[in-house]
């Protein structure tokens, strides 16, 4: 199970901090994910972290202002965003899939275990 929490609205140019919280599964067999989905479009890949840590991946829209980063003892990942625009205003997801690689993928097929989204609001 995994559960998103740090819905917000926030100003162009401002911060803000989403966390999700696993359980149910060993959270370091799992890389994750963050996607977006903003009204009357399509989910989008967002960023992505391996099981370790040590490998990440970002959306060239995101890159420069959002950082994906885990703590495997508190079976969490969370999405640090700076910079915001009003384009980043979406129902963010985090998304889990079983690899023990070093390597991360980005679409979402790859990902089998979805929470259930946290939305994020960016006025300008």
């Amino acid at each position: 199970q995994l559960q998103a929490s740090g819905a917000g609205l926030v100003q162009a140019g401002g911060s803000l901090r989403l966390s999700c919280a696993a359980s149910g599964r060993t959270f370091s067999d799992h890389a994750m994910g963050w996607f977006r989905q903003a009204p009357g479009k399509e989910r989008e890949f967002v960023a992505a972290i391996s099981w370790s840590g040590g490998t990440t991946l970002y959306a060239d829209s995101v890159k420069g202002r959002f950082t994906i980063s885990r703590d495997n003892a508190k079976n969490t990942v969370s999405l640090q965003m700076i910079s915001l625009k009003p384009e980043d205003t979406a129902v963010y997801y985090c998304a889990a899939r079983f690899s023990r690689s070093h390597t991360v993928v980005g679409g979402t097929n790859y990902y089998r275990w979805w929470g259930q989204g946290t939305l994020v609001t960016v006025s300008s």
